[in-house]
């Protein structure tokens, strides 16, 4: 019995010892990936703030003409979310912290009187937003850990035809926000109608704008004379779409770093849980094999007393 004991430990030890390798490895790939990204967020940032510059130009330039694509509606009719979370899972809360806020913004959205377009990005949001009874009007997926900038090109353009065409009132933009490697964020952000400038330059609201917090603002008092040709409001018009495409992608590259921070935290503690795991396997596996030599020696001590008794007693 303790022989066979001792069979099934060791086997699951060596289970143990193999997730160890694959849990490690993951963790290397992670690390190694995570500079890589950070560096593409700040690649991305003086084009980011270009954007946002050119916008607020846009908007003092014709106030009046600009306000359809400016500030944020008080009781929109329609409105258009984009989640992004990602393709594969073993990422701790990543993906399941930015479901939570979609539902949530969903839910009060829909108890507002509001109908909700839903639009997702990454593997996994499909199959859970159904599972919940959500329909899911587009998904995107396959470019969550490297995306690129025609990548979000294309979920831009699908989110943002219905608002341009007058069907949607608002789009809003639910993932997660890279701070630091020690701080990453879900955030619930309007990209359309485009954030009022007074948001842009640092005011918060309850839905703040893309540079709302810690974000590279433009300066508030833009110098010099900016002449528009078209007028700012055909500007606007075509800066409208561009300036989501930049968020969206903003978006998918800190959520990219944030996958990758998320997932070597957790395969961090998955490979100490397989360590302590295995120690505690082979603390039982050496008790049992104790038993057993202690079992033999009684055995063999008994047998051997019994040979030592008088044949006649």
């Amino acid at each position: 019995m303790a022989g066979g004991q001792e069979r099934v430990l060791r086997r699951r030890i060596r289970t143990v010892q193999s997730t160890k390798k694959i849990t490690k490895a993951m963790e290397l790939i992670a690390a190694s990936q995570i500079v890589r990204a950070q560096n593409r967020i700040h690649a991305n940032q003086r084009y980011r703030a270009g954007m946002a510059r050119i916008v607020v130009e846009a908007a003092k330039g014709d106030p009046a003409a600009a306000r359809r694509l400016l500030g944020t509606p008080e009781s929109p009719r329609s409105v258009a979310v984009i989640a992004i979370v990602g393709d594969r899972g073993l990422s701790g809360a990543y993906n399941t912290s930015v479901f939570r806020a979609t539902e949530r913004l969903v839910s009060d959205l829909r108890a507002s009187g509001a109908a909700v377009r839903l639009f997702t990005v990454g593997k996994k949001a499909p199959a859970y937003f159904r599972f919940r009874g959500m329909e899911v009007e587009r998904s995107f997926a396959g470019f969550s850990d490297r995306p690129t900038f025609a990548d979000a090109r294309g979920v831009a353009a699908a989110a943002t035809a219905h608002f341009l065409s007058g069907e949607d009132d608002q789009l809003l933009l639910v993932a997660t926000r890279y701070v630091s490697a020690g701080s990453q964020v879900v955030r619930t952000e309007q990209l359309l109608p485009l954030p009022d400038p007074a948001v842009t330059l640092g005011l918060h609201t309850d839905i703040p704008g893309p540079y709302g917090e810690g974000g590279d603002a433009p300066d508030a008092d833009l110098e010099g004379y900016t002449e528009f040709e078209p007028d700012a409001a055909t500007l606007l018009a075509e800066l409208a779409p561009r300036a989501v495409e930049s968020e969206v992608f903003s978006a998918l590259l800190e959520g990219a770093a944030a996958f990758f921070t998320a997932q070597q935290r957790a395969m961090a503690a998955a490979t100490d849980n397989a360590d302590e795991l295995i120690r505690t396997l082979s603390r039982i596996m050496n008790r049992a094999r104790q038993d057993a030599i202690t079992t033999e020696i009684m055995e063999i001590v008994g047998g051997a007393e019994a040979l030592r008794e008088p044949k006649g007693a």
